[in-house]
């Protein structure tokens, strides 16, 4: 097919079977034969919340023989209904009747595509294992297999303090925008109203501490032989999923490939940090092959491209990274390609030596230098580690004698013990350079109650030892000759993870406890860039009229003894779309500390909306709290919308939930 086509842009609707109408664009080559159809499934308003990301992406599919759909999910931008929480059975019956909606358009060959990133990632794989007949294959990026291991509400059976809170904050001020009054008419009122009600989604997830059949709906990996459409999964080393793309790897038997590059939370033909890649070209390619039987490709495929990082100077904010693309022909790789050391008095070491149990007095403030658990380059990458080395206990390897690459999951294997029932460890991995700088390759963390799965809780019992097995976060990097490996351990991760309720000293055997790493062989493959630079669609004509900010600050009040982590973010700033509507948010977290009191832990979260049009304005706050005592967590949410200027609505919600073995 010559291109690229002229497209054609189109706004509609999708009858569900119950009445409720789903928001649709389409863009459409123009083009006499039926094409295949790429649907892109989200909750992030298409009129203006993807609008700007969107333009680049759809536009230039379509150009290319493809029809493109971007839906708003139920009770989100300018759809019917009420969102009432992630991923939920009626998100998912509504993506089946989309896309059999789609299957019958007479522009339409009745082959569908899904591609997405982060929700619509998750959505993508989560409807490719109910098998809608038409569709054929999905893309995957920043997304998970496992709702309750790898999301933004626990990590390693912990609670993950840096997201959960502030993830359904944000969430409850950015759903409570209108419907664009243009599109759904005089209704926009009351339907921006009743959304304004609905309850933060905080307080269902903390009704779920264990690993349960909440979390086990729409995670994927509960069966992997559901999904037999191709799967090509993307995510980037400075995500917070990138985990999932080696277990969708290992897990599924339907064709599938795999990209991992150094980005962020974001498509890679925009990732930071760089180098970005031509996603379009790449998609281009996978569609192709799958919903129009073209394979451009010569030969093989390998499994897995992936950008191995070079050892550079670590910097929270990070446009490039050194390094270069590899590939491996298969995943797993074969056997033999782990690097066995062990945890002794001396550091690591070859010979494990005797026995000795090593103790730690846990520094509650471990983990104020982690950066964020999902970052996006600007501000919020993890810096130098040496100060969180000097809070945790730590093995240093001898010198590198020769430069290795790390490729795949760390695995630790420890006898620790705990002087209290409940306890975490946090395990960080860094390349110590010669002058002493410590660069994080990796990290993990494990709820110790939940050693043995997290269904279930299981109390310590102070001083006595237990074999663990902790799996850290998947890292693609190098470590240069000269260079010594460290492995610090400590009881806490804050704010990453929330706590345990009394301070805890942990004890580590040396001797009994091992680091296996997975490395490769360099000079195997070809070291030469498969991917060209960004081509996208023109940008859509947007203007900023406040630009937007994002990064961490770490404040030590001295005098107090209070230490505070605040992360700014905001999505875009305040900007205004060829329409004249105008759109603003502003995020704040704060997490607070007193070093002495893991019960002293508290999160705020500050959240402000806006939208506007034709001399109109809506504005919506939210303020959010989280703090503890021995035995429970308390949330309270107020949200409080004005409608220019005057007090339309106030909500407030609180929620004490007991603790289970957090």
């Amino acid at each position: 097919m010559p291109g690229p086509l002229p497209v054609r842009v189109e706004d509609t609707w999708i009858d569900m079977p119950d009445g409720c109408r789903l928001s649709v664009r389409l863009w459409l080559p123009d083009h006499d034969e039926p094409v295949p159809a790429i649907l892109e499934y989200l909750p992030y308003r298409k009129d203006d919340g993807t609008a700007q990301r969107d333009a680049l992406r759809h536009p230039y599919l379509a150009a290319h023989g493809y029809g493109c759909a971007r839906v708003d999910i139920r009770g989100s931008g300018d759809s019917d209904g009420l969102l009432r929480d992630e991923y939920t059975a009626t998100e998912l019956e509504d993506a089946l009747h989309v896309i059999d909606w789609l299957a019958r358009r007479d522009w339409c060959s009745g082959r569908i595509g899904m591609m997405g990133i982060s929700w619509g990632g998750f959505n993508a794989l989560q409807v490719a294992a109910l098998r809608p007949p038409a569709l054929g294959a999905i893309v995957t990026c920043c997304s998970t297999d496992d709702r309750y291991a790898d999301d933004v509400h626990y990590i390693g059976g912990c609670v993950l303090g840096l997201d959960l809170l502030r993830w359904s904050s944000s969430m409850l001020a950015f759903q409570a925008k209108p419907p664009n009054p243009a599109v759904v008419g005089e209704r926009w009122r009351d339907m921006w109203l009743e959304r304004l009600a609905q309850p933060p989604w905080a307080h269902v997830w903390l009704s779920h501490q264990r690993r349960d059949a909440y979390w086990e709906h729409g995670s994927v990996c509960e069966d992997y032989s559901a999904i037999e459409v191709p799967v090509l999964a993307v995510g980037g080393w400075a995500d917070g999923y990138t985990d999932a793309v080696f277990r969708l790897l290992e897990g599924l038997t339907c064709p599938r490939r795999a990209i991992v590059g150094p980005w962020g939370h974001m498509y890679p033909d925009s990732g930071v940090p760089g180098p970005a890649i031509d996603l379009m070209d790449v998609c281009l390619q996978w569609w192709d092959r799958w919903l129009k039987g073209i394979h451009r490709a010569d030969g093989a495929e390998p499994d897995l491209y992936v950008f191995i990082q070079d050892s550079e100077v670590p910097r929270p904010s990070c446009d490039r990274r050194a390094g270069r693309w590899v590939q491996e022909t298969c995943w797993p790789p074969p056997e033999g390609r782990e690097l066995v050391t062990h945890l002794t008095t001396s550091g690591l070491r070859d010979d494990p030596g005797a026995p000795a149990r090593l103790e730690h007095a846990g520094v509650p403030t471990h983990g104020i230098d982690s950066g964020m658990w999902c970052a996006d380059g600007a501000g919020d990458l993890p810096g130098d580690q040496r100060c969180e080395d000097a809070r945790a206990l730590t093995f240093d390897s001898p010198p590198l004698q020769r430069r290795i690459e790390i490729l795949g999951r760390p695995r630790l294997t420890l006898e620790v013990a705990a002087d209290r029932p409940i306890a975490h460890v946090a395990a960080r991995l860094c390349d110590v350079f010669p002058d002493g700088t410590s660069r994080l390759l990796s990290r993990g963390v494990l709820n110790l109650t939940h050693r043995n799965g997290h269904d279930r809780v299981e109390p310590l019992e102070p001083g006595r030892p237990y074999e663990i097995v902790l799996a850290l976060g998947a890292t693609g990097c190098a470590v240069p000759e000269g260079h010594r490996l460290r492995v610090a351990l400590s009881p806490y991760y804050w704010p990453w993870v929330w706590p345990p309720p009394e301070p805890v000293t942990l004890w580590v055997t040396a001797g009994k406890s091992s680091l296996a790493l997975p490395v490769r062989s360099e000079g195997s493959d070809p070291a030469t860039d498969p991917f060209g630079p960004p081509v996208n669609a023109p940008s859509l004509p947007v203007e900023t009229l406040v630009p937007g900010g994002a990064g961490l600050v770490v404040t030590h009040d001295v005098l107090r003894g209070r230490v505070a982590v605040t992360h700014d973010w905001d999505l875009g700033g305040r900007v205004r779309f060829p329409d004249g509507v105008e759109t603003e948010d502003r995020n704040r977290a704060v997490y607070v500390l007193e070093p002495g009191d893991p019960l002293s832990a508290r999160a705020e979260v500050r959240c402000m909306s806006g939208y506007g049009w034709a001399g109109r304005r809506l504005d919506v706050t939210v303020a959010s709290t989280m703090t503890c005592d021995a035995t429970s967590f308390t949330v309270i949410d107020e949200l409080e919308a004005r409608e220019d200027g005057r007090v339309v609505a106030r909500h407030d919600w609180s929620v004490r939930i007991p603790r289970d073995g957090t």
